[in-house]
């Protein structure tokens, strides 16, 4: 069975537009003044890919080099509350779709076995 890497994609202070958004709207439209911060990670589950063609794909495909944080495997969330969103087995995840087929555009082998999450 093929490993299963996974990565962490954060949008960097400054271009976290829909964390800041999300943020105005918890506190200001349902009141939840407490909340001082929010933070939103993509998560993304890799199989099938390996050494190279994996840091290649972690740069290009699953991030921006510009805007994104990028965390290997883990995420410091030390005093969070975290929840996680994902699709259903058997719905269609356009995200997981679209960087399955970048990355083999980019390795020219087969398409690896994508899973994301927000």
């Amino acid at each position: 069975m093929p490993e299963v890497r996974r990565l962490y994609v954060e949008k960097r202070e400054g271009f976290n537009i829909a964390a800041c958004s999300l943020l105005h709207d918890l506190k200001h439209t349902l009141g939840i003044a407490a909340l001082r911060n929010l933070r939103i990670a993509l998560r993304y589950d890799v199989s099938g890919i390996e050494g190279d063609a994996w840091e290649s794909a972690a740069r290009a495909v699953f991030s921006e080099a510009a805007v994104d944080e990028v965390y290997n495997e883990s995420m410091d969330t030390a005093g969070a509350l975290v929840f996680a969103v994902e699709y259903l087995p058997g719905q269609y995840d356009q995200r997981a779709d679209s960087a399955a087929q970048c990355v083999q555009l980019l390795t020219q082998k087969e398409p690896p076995i994508v899973r994301c999450a927000t």
